[in-house]
């Protein structure tokens, strides 16, 4: 059987930190502008970067639509901070009719961990990793709200509550959406290897 190929939406973001990760863990990677190259991956990997900006430049190359398709028909995918705002079915704090590829059943608040000066770092506990993961939060998301089909795979206390900043779609393909960088990344990326 052939490996996965996994594809890193190169618009905007971290890109050569997810290729670079991926190729690590002994993937084969391939960077996403077009629509012909999203034709080629088995999975998607959408980086942490600007959300709106994601989406005006999927637009401008031709591959909102085709990404929001390979979504629903089942590709797995897996986003970081913005990446997790983009998979998401709902947005709050977002630009006035702020666009997503969708496909995952959460409410995403942009930019809830606050300011760039708010940032912060520590070690996250991941359901399903034997260690914690460290996790960078820098103008991160969190999520308000998980549907039914989603599994909370990790949380981080904030004023007194926990808020999600990792999850899986429970759905026949595997998603996960995480806020977190660094060593969170390549967690997450051992995940989506076993597709």
């Amino acid at each position: 059987m052939a490996a996965a190929t996994i594809g890193v939406l190169a618009l905007q973001g971290d890109v050569r930190e997810h290729v670079a990760a991926h190729e690590r863990l002994g993937a084969e990677t391939l960077t996403v502008r077009r629509p012909v190259e999203l034709e080629r991956c088995d999975a998607l990997v959408i980086p942490g970067g600007e959300s709106t900006t994601m989406v005006k430049l999927a637009h401008t190359f031709g591959l909102f639509e085709p990404i929001r398709q390979r979504l629903a028909a089942g590709m797995p995918a897996l986003g970081t901070c913005a990446g997790m705002i983009m998979l998401a079915d709902r947005v709050l704090g977002g630009t006035a009719g702020q666009e997503t590829f969708g496909g995952l059943d959460v409410t995403v608040r942009r930019n809830a961990f606050g300011r760039q000066v708010d940032s912060f770092e520590g070690d996250l506990d991941v359901t399903g990793l034997a260690d914690p993961v460290h996790a960078v939060f820098i103008r991160a998301p969190w999520i308000e709200q998980a549907g039914e089909s989603v599994e909370v795979l990790a949380t981080v206390e904030v004023a007194g509550a926990d808020r999600i900043v990792a999850v899986r779609g429970c759905r026949p393909r595997m998603e996960c959406a995480l806020v977190p960088y660094r060593g969170a990344k390549a967690a997450a990326r051992a995940c989506l290897l076993t597709v």
